[in-house]
């Protein structure tokens, strides 16, 4: 995993020239770290040999900065790192090893933890995507979903793959313009119900500034600190109108001014995801006079974005990837068949189906 990481970061550097010192070294930390396991492994007789990269994984992740950026594909990169961070914290206990090792380890944890966290956040907080990305996801997973189940549905009902194609166009288009008009009214009000908030607040703090400061006190004395500390932390707050009506909005109303997004971007991003999920089951009927063939290539092109999506729905909520992908998958096709049963059964009964 060192060595992997290694090599991500050095391509990082190549790739990007202005944070090249940043991710050499980055690279250097990785590398001090297997310096240290090989050191490790043979005080007590094992002789390691540092394994190059799997050359496939390696050309994956390398797809996946470009497609994803560098600070999501970093969060993917950590996660997979997750059990060796847990081994880390486990060998800290062993009395089996010197104090010498335990403060290398200990430093190897800090790197892992801290230092690597925080560059991937502030990678995370470079370009519109990751700002948008929440918008993103949920239109490609909705326009995916739903046009899948309309064509799904619509080769029940008719035996013409163009006549499929058409018909779920027209409810692609749609889904898509409905989709950014509810999320740009979604963003907006959100916005407007912050700034209200923002400046009802901002006036008040200046004015009655202790009811505001005994509720920071409060709210710092149920997170479990003393009341002496509580006390200091409330003062500190109180002493910047500002600092005390934005704390107020984020803990109390759960509102935070960067994670609001500009609503024609995020518009924009839900929209046009959502357009590109439906063109993915879409697209085979348009490409082939076989309804059979068709409806298989949509099934498969569906599984497979469904899975994407499921990976990037589990970073972003920080849950087992493998079953939100299994959920994903599941949920999407099962909705699928359901449509397609209908679609069999409507046409059945109203003799619609066309050959």
């Amino acid at each position: 995993m060192e060595a992997f990481a290694v090599a991500i970061y050095r391509h990082l550097a190549k790739l990007h020239p202005s944070m090249s010192e940043d991710y050499i070294s980055l690279a250097e930390k990785e590398s001090s770290h297997i310096s240290f396991w090989t050191s490790f492994l043979k005080r007590r007789g094992v002789k390691a040999a540092v394994q190059a990269p799997n050359r496939i994984k390696l050309s994956g992740y390398k797809i996946a900065i470009r497609l994803l950026g560098s600070g999501l594909t970093l969060r993917i990169m950590e996660r997979s790192e997750a059990s060796s961070v847990n081994l880390y914290a486990s060998l800290l206990s062993n009395s089996d090893i010197t104090e010498e090792e335990r403060v290398g380890i200990q430093r190897i944890l800090e790197d892992e933890l801290v230092h690597e966290e925080e560059f991937i956040k502030k990678q995370s907080e470079i370009g519109d995507f990751m700002t948008y990305i929440k918008d993103a996801v949920l239109g490609l997973n909705d326009g995916l979903v739903e046009i899948l189940s309309v064509t799904t549905g619509l080769v029940g009902v008719y035996g013409s793959p163009y006549a499929v194609a058409l018909g779920s166009l027209v409810v692609g288009i749609a889904g898509a313009l409905s989709m950014g008009i509810s999320t740009y009214t979604s963003s907006r009000s959100q916005r407007q119900v912050h700034q209200g908030i923002m400046s009802r607040l901002a006036s008040a703090s200046r004015h009655v500034t202790w009811v505001f400061k005994d509720r920071v006190k409060q709210n710092a004395i149920d997170k479990g600190y003393s009341e002496e500390l509580a006390s200091n932390i409330a003062e500190e707050t109180a002493s910047n109108p500002s600092r005390l009506s934005n704390f107020i909005v984020e803990v109390e109303y759960g509102l935070k001014e960067k994670t609001l997004g500009i609503p024609s971007r995020a518009a924009l991003y839900a929209g046009g995801a959502n357009l590109a999920g439906a063109m993915i089951p879409l697209a085979p009927y348009f490409f082939t006079s076989d309804i059979k063939t068709a409806l298989i290539l949509s099934l498969g092109f569906a599984t497979i974005f469904l899975a994407v999506t499921g990976l990037l729905v589990s970073l972003l909520a920080n849950v087992s990837a493998r079953t939100k992908v299994v959920e994903m998958v599941i949920t999407g096709l099962g909705s699928a068949t359901v449509s397609y049963i209908i679609g069999w059964l409507a046409s059945v009964l109203l003799g619609t189906r066309v050959v």
